[in-house]
Protein backbone atom coordinates (compact mmCIF):
# COMPACT_ATOMS: atom_id res chain seq x y z
CA UNK A 1 0.00 0.00 0.00
CA UNK A 2 0.88 3.61 -0.51
CA UNK A 3 2.18 5.39 2.38
CA UNK A 4 -0.78 7.46 3.86
CA UNK A 5 -0.68 11.19 3.93
CA UNK A 6 1.44 10.72 0.74
CA UNK A 7 -0.28 11.09 -2.93
CA UNK A 8 -0.22 7.83 -4.40
CA UNK A 9 2.36 6.77 -7.28
CA UNK A 10 1.74 8.07 -10.55
CA UNK A 11 -0.61 5.37 -12.91
CA UNK A 12 0.24 4.60 -16.45
CA UNK A 13 -3.89 4.29 -18.20
CA UNK A 14 -3.17 3.75 -21.42
CA UNK A 15 -0.51 6.46 -23.35
CA UNK A 16 -1.22 8.27 -20.73
CA UNK A 17 0.56 8.97 -17.00
CA UNK A 18 -2.08 10.16 -14.34
CA UNK A 19 -0.10 12.20 -11.84
CA UNK A 20 -2.13 12.03 -8.39
CA UNK A 21 -2.41 14.83 -6.52
CA UNK A 22 -1.65 17.43 -8.89
CA UNK A 23 -5.29 18.08 -10.42
CA UNK A 24 -8.26 16.17 -10.66
CA UNK A 25 -9.09 13.91 -13.46
CA UNK A 26 -12.57 14.17 -15.00
CA UNK A 27 -14.20 11.10 -16.69
CA UNK A 28 -16.38 11.24 -19.39
CA UNK A 29 -19.81 8.54 -18.99
CA UNK A 30 -20.82 6.80 -22.60
CA UNK A 31 -23.48 4.63 -22.25
CA UNK A 32 -24.84 2.25 -24.58
CA UNK A 33 -28.15 1.10 -23.53
CA UNK A 34 -31.69 1.82 -24.12
CA UNK A 35 -32.46 2.04 -19.93
CA UNK A 36 -29.87 4.68 -18.53
CA UNK A 37 -30.94 5.98 -15.54
CA UNK A 38 -30.13 9.29 -16.74
CA UNK A 39 -31.83 9.17 -19.80
CA UNK A 40 -28.32 9.40 -22.24
CA UNK A 41 -28.51 5.73 -23.28
CA UNK A 42 -27.21 5.69 -26.68
CA UNK A 43 -29.16 2.45 -27.60
CA UNK A 44 -31.94 4.15 -28.92
CA UNK A 45 -29.83 6.37 -31.90
CA UNK A 46 -30.41 5.58 -35.25
CA UNK A 47 -26.52 4.67 -35.53
CA UNK A 48 -25.21 4.10 -32.15
CA UNK A 49 -21.68 3.67 -32.99
CA UNK A 50 -21.30 7.18 -34.80
CA UNK A 51 -23.65 8.79 -31.96
CA UNK A 52 -21.36 7.72 -29.38
CA UNK A 53 -18.09 8.32 -31.33
CA UNK A 54 -19.66 11.96 -31.82
CA UNK A 55 -19.96 12.01 -28.32
CA UNK A 56 -16.86 10.99 -27.28
CA UNK A 57 -14.89 13.82 -29.32
CA UNK A 58 -17.24 16.50 -27.82
CA UNK A 59 -16.10 14.97 -24.40
CA UNK A 60 -12.75 15.24 -25.26
CA UNK A 61 -12.97 18.78 -26.89
CA UNK A 62 -14.60 19.87 -23.44
CA UNK A 63 -12.03 18.43 -21.02
CA UNK A 64 -12.08 14.67 -20.33
CA UNK A 65 -9.19 12.92 -19.91
CA UNK A 66 -11.02 9.31 -20.28
CA UNK A 67 -13.77 7.93 -21.49
CA UNK A 68 -15.82 4.90 -19.71
CA UNK A 69 -18.12 2.81 -21.69
CA UNK A 70 -20.74 1.19 -20.71
CA UNK A 71 -23.50 -1.53 -21.75
CA UNK A 72 -25.62 -2.72 -19.13
CA UNK A 73 -27.67 -0.57 -17.29
CA UNK A 74 -26.86 -0.69 -13.28
CA UNK A 75 -29.75 1.30 -12.33
CA UNK A 76 -32.55 -0.17 -9.69
CA UNK A 77 -34.73 -2.60 -11.33
CA UNK A 78 -32.49 -2.48 -14.89
CA UNK A 79 -33.02 -5.41 -17.37
CA UNK A 80 -29.72 -7.48 -16.81
CA UNK A 81 -28.10 -8.21 -20.40
CA UNK A 82 -26.47 -11.39 -21.17
CA UNK A 83 -22.39 -11.54 -22.30
CA UNK A 84 -23.70 -11.84 -25.50
CA UNK A 85 -25.48 -8.56 -26.15
CA UNK A 86 -23.32 -6.69 -23.63
CA UNK A 87 -20.50 -7.24 -26.21
CA UNK A 88 -22.68 -6.57 -28.95
CA UNK A 89 -23.10 -2.71 -27.52
CA UNK A 90 -19.92 -2.08 -26.30
CA UNK A 91 -17.28 -3.88 -28.62
CA UNK A 92 -18.07 -2.00 -31.85
CA UNK A 93 -18.69 1.39 -30.08
CA UNK A 94 -15.00 1.12 -28.29
CA UNK A 95 -13.62 -0.09 -30.87
CA UNK A 96 -14.61 2.92 -33.29
CA UNK A 97 -13.83 5.28 -30.35
CA UNK A 98 -10.32 3.73 -30.31
CA UNK A 99 -9.56 4.26 -33.99
CA UNK A 100 -11.39 7.97 -33.29
CA UNK A 101 -9.26 8.87 -30.18
CA UNK A 102 -6.23 6.91 -30.40
CA UNK A 103 -4.31 8.56 -27.36
CA UNK A 104 -7.82 9.11 -25.30
CA UNK A 105 -7.43 5.89 -22.29
CA UNK A 106 -10.63 4.38 -22.54
CA UNK A 107 -12.70 2.40 -19.97
CA UNK A 108 -14.78 -0.59 -19.85
CA UNK A 109 -17.51 -0.82 -17.33
CA UNK A 110 -18.66 -4.15 -17.08
CA UNK A 111 -18.86 -6.78 -14.44
CA UNK A 112 -18.12 -9.79 -16.71
CA UNK A 113 -14.80 -11.42 -17.44
CA UNK A 114 -15.77 -12.28 -21.14
CA UNK A 115 -17.08 -8.66 -22.11
CA UNK A 116 -13.87 -7.26 -20.52
CA UNK A 117 -11.34 -9.76 -22.32
CA UNK A 118 -13.45 -8.70 -25.31
CA UNK A 119 -13.37 -4.71 -24.62
CA UNK A 120 -9.13 -5.01 -24.15
CA UNK A 121 -8.74 -6.49 -27.34
CA UNK A 122 -10.64 -4.11 -29.01
CA UNK A 123 -8.17 -1.07 -27.07
CA UNK A 124 -9.91 -0.50 -23.71
CA UNK A 125 -6.69 0.41 -21.38
CA UNK A 126 -8.91 0.10 -17.84
CA UNK A 127 -11.38 -2.19 -16.53
CA UNK A 128 -13.98 -0.74 -14.05
CA UNK A 129 -15.65 -3.30 -11.77
CA UNK A 130 -18.43 -2.32 -10.26
CA UNK A 131 -18.67 -5.30 -8.04
CA UNK A 132 -15.19 -4.73 -7.21
CA UNK A 133 -15.55 -5.53 -3.72
CA UNK A 134 -17.29 -9.50 -4.45
CA UNK A 135 -15.81 -12.51 -3.48
CA UNK A 136 -15.08 -13.14 -7.36
CA UNK A 137 -11.14 -12.91 -8.25
CA UNK A 138 -11.70 -13.48 -12.05
CA UNK A 139 -11.98 -9.40 -12.87
CA UNK A 140 -8.54 -9.20 -10.61
CA UNK A 141 -7.09 -11.39 -12.49
CA UNK A 142 -7.79 -10.44 -15.85
CA UNK A 143 -6.39 -7.07 -15.16
CA UNK A 144 -3.31 -8.75 -13.58
CA UNK A 145 -2.49 -10.71 -17.16
CA UNK A 146 -3.24 -8.03 -19.41
CA UNK A 147 -1.22 -5.69 -17.00
CA UNK A 148 -4.03 -2.87 -17.20
CA UNK A 149 -5.16 -0.57 -14.22
CA UNK A 150 -8.33 -1.16 -12.54
CA UNK A 151 -11.23 0.19 -10.54
CA UNK A 152 -12.42 -1.70 -7.27
CA UNK A 153 -15.94 0.05 -6.35
CA UNK A 154 -17.35 -0.77 -3.23
CA UNK A 155 -21.05 -2.48 -3.45
CA UNK A 156 -23.51 -4.76 -1.40
CA UNK A 157 -26.61 -6.59 -1.55
CA UNK A 158 -28.72 -5.02 0.65
CA UNK A 159 -27.71 -1.29 1.80
CA UNK A 160 -27.36 -2.06 5.51
CA UNK A 161 -24.65 -0.90 7.78
CA UNK A 162 -23.72 0.31 11.57
CA UNK A 163 -21.58 2.33 9.96
CA UNK A 164 -21.40 3.12 6.78
CA UNK A 165 -18.43 4.85 6.39
CA UNK A 166 -16.16 2.65 8.74
CA UNK A 167 -17.50 -0.80 6.60
CA UNK A 168 -17.12 0.71 3.48
CA UNK A 169 -13.41 1.65 4.25
CA UNK A 170 -13.02 -1.96 5.44
CA UNK A 171 -14.41 -3.60 2.52
CA UNK A 172 -12.20 -1.59 0.07
CA UNK A 173 -9.38 -2.47 2.21
CA UNK A 174 -9.99 -5.86 2.35
CA UNK A 175 -11.21 -5.91 -1.55
CA UNK A 176 -7.56 -4.27 -2.13
CA UNK A 177 -5.61 -6.81 -0.48
CA UNK A 178 -7.64 -9.40 -2.69
CA UNK A 179 -6.61 -7.90 -5.72
CA UNK A 180 -3.48 -7.34 -4.76
CA UNK A 181 -2.89 -11.12 -4.55
CA UNK A 182 -4.24 -11.54 -7.61
CA UNK A 183 -1.21 -10.21 -9.13
CA UNK A 184 -2.78 -6.19 -9.36
CA UNK A 185 0.52 -4.05 -8.80
CA UNK A 186 -1.13 -1.22 -5.92
CA UNK A 187 0.03 1.56 -8.89
CA UNK A 188 -2.36 0.14 -10.44
CA UNK A 189 -5.61 0.81 -8.15
CA UNK A 190 -8.05 3.04 -8.20
CA UNK A 191 -10.50 2.95 -5.47
CA UNK A 192 -14.37 4.08 -5.56
CA UNK A 193 -16.92 4.01 -2.84
CA UNK A 194 -19.73 3.25 -5.04
CA UNK A 195 -22.05 5.91 -4.47
CA UNK A 196 -25.35 4.67 -5.45
CA UNK A 197 -24.96 1.05 -5.09
CA UNK A 198 -26.27 -0.81 -2.13
CA UNK A 199 -26.65 2.61 0.06
CA UNK A 200 -29.20 4.35 0.53
CA UNK A 201 -29.11 8.13 -0.13
CA UNK A 202 -28.53 8.72 4.10
CA UNK A 203 -25.46 6.47 2.89
CA UNK A 204 -24.27 8.41 0.46
CA UNK A 205 -24.65 11.52 2.08
CA UNK A 206 -22.68 10.42 5.18
CA UNK A 207 -20.13 8.68 2.89
CA UNK A 208 -19.20 11.88 1.05
CA UNK A 209 -19.37 13.76 4.05
CA UNK A 210 -16.40 11.39 5.21
CA UNK A 211 -14.64 10.96 1.95
CA UNK A 212 -11.42 11.72 3.14
CA UNK A 213 -11.56 8.36 5.57
CA UNK A 214 -10.69 6.20 2.21
CA UNK A 215 -7.88 8.57 1.85
CA UNK A 216 -6.26 5.92 4.55
CA UNK A 217 -6.37 3.48 1.57
CA UNK A 218 -3.83 4.86 -0.18
CA UNK A 219 -4.90 4.19 -3.39
CA UNK A 220 -6.66 7.32 -6.03
CA UNK A 221 -10.26 7.56 -5.24
CA UNK A 222 -12.59 8.03 -8.16
CA UNK A 223 -16.19 9.13 -7.26
CA UNK A 224 -19.90 8.73 -9.46
CA UNK A 225 -21.92 11.14 -8.43
CA UNK A 226 -23.32 12.47 -11.29
CA UNK A 227 -27.00 12.86 -11.84
CA UNK A 228 -27.64 9.94 -9.27
CA UNK A 229 -31.04 9.65 -7.19
CA UNK A 230 -29.71 11.28 -3.92
CA UNK A 231 -29.06 14.19 -5.83
CA UNK A 232 -32.86 14.18 -6.86
CA UNK A 233 -33.84 13.02 -3.32
CA UNK A 234 -32.19 16.51 -2.07
CA UNK A 235 -33.65 18.87 -4.78
CA UNK A 236 -37.01 16.71 -5.52
CA UNK A 237 -35.61 16.91 -9.23
CA UNK A 238 -35.14 14.22 -12.13
CA UNK A 239 -31.99 13.09 -13.55
CA UNK A 240 -31.72 16.23 -16.49
CA UNK A 241 -31.95 18.68 -13.92
CA UNK A 242 -29.53 17.47 -11.55
CA UNK A 243 -26.59 19.56 -12.73
CA UNK A 244 -26.00 21.65 -10.12
CA UNK A 245 -26.34 19.17 -7.55
CA UNK A 246 -23.71 17.49 -8.95
CA UNK A 247 -21.68 20.36 -9.15
CA UNK A 248 -21.72 20.52 -5.53
CA UNK A 249 -20.84 16.97 -5.31
CA UNK A 250 -17.71 17.04 -7.37
CA UNK A 251 -16.60 20.13 -5.79
CA UNK A 252 -17.13 18.86 -2.28
CA UNK A 253 -15.31 15.62 -2.82
CA UNK A 254 -12.44 16.87 -4.73
CA UNK A 255 -12.05 19.18 -1.46
CA UNK A 256 -12.17 15.57 0.77
CA UNK A 257 -9.83 13.82 -1.23
CA UNK A 258 -11.59 12.70 -4.62
CA UNK A 259 -8.94 12.20 -7.46
CA UNK A 260 -11.20 11.06 -10.67
CA UNK A 261 -14.70 12.12 -10.93
CA UNK A 262 -16.73 10.07 -13.31
CA UNK A 263 -19.45 12.20 -14.98
CA UNK A 264 -22.06 12.93 -18.02
CA UNK A 265 -21.76 16.83 -18.04
CA UNK A 266 -18.14 16.71 -18.60
CA UNK A 267 -17.74 21.03 -19.82
CA UNK A 268 -19.46 21.99 -16.61
CA UNK A 269 -17.66 19.35 -14.28
CA UNK A 270 -13.99 20.42 -16.00
CA UNK A 271 -14.89 23.92 -14.94
CA UNK A 272 -15.77 23.14 -11.53
CA UNK A 273 -13.21 20.67 -10.89
CA UNK A 274 -10.83 23.32 -11.97
CA UNK A 275 -11.84 26.17 -9.48
CA UNK A 276 -11.96 23.37 -6.75
CA UNK A 277 -8.32 22.42 -7.52
CA UNK A 278 -6.86 26.02 -7.24
CA UNK A 279 -8.58 26.54 -3.58
CA UNK A 280 -7.97 22.56 -2.83
CA UNK A 281 -4.46 22.06 -4.27
CA UNK A 282 -3.05 25.30 -5.06
CA UNK A 283 -2.57 24.98 -8.81
CA UNK A 284 -3.20 28.00 -9.51
CA UNK A 285 -1.85 31.27 -9.59
CA UNK A 286 -2.86 34.71 -10.73
CA UNK A 287 -1.29 37.13 -13.30
CA UNK A 288 0.52 39.40 -12.58
CA UNK A 289 1.85 37.13 -8.94
CA UNK A 290 0.33 39.56 -6.54
CA UNK A 291 -2.03 41.46 -8.77
CA UNK A 292 -5.51 42.16 -8.08
CA UNK A 293 -7.77 39.51 -8.91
Amino acid sequence: MTTVGRPPVPTRIGDATFTWGERTFVMGILNITPDSFSGDGLIRAGDPVSAAVEQARRMVDEGADLLDIGGESTRPGHAPVDAAEEIGRVIPVLAAVRAALPAVPLSIDTTKVVVAEAALAAGADLLNDVWGTGPDASMAELAAGAGVPLVVMHNREEPRYDDVVREVVDDLRAALERVERAGVRPEMILADPGIGFGKTADHNVTLLRHLDALTALGRPILIGTSRKSTIGRILDLPAEERLEGTLATTALGIAKGADVVRVHDVRANVRAARVADAIVRGQWRSEPEGGPA
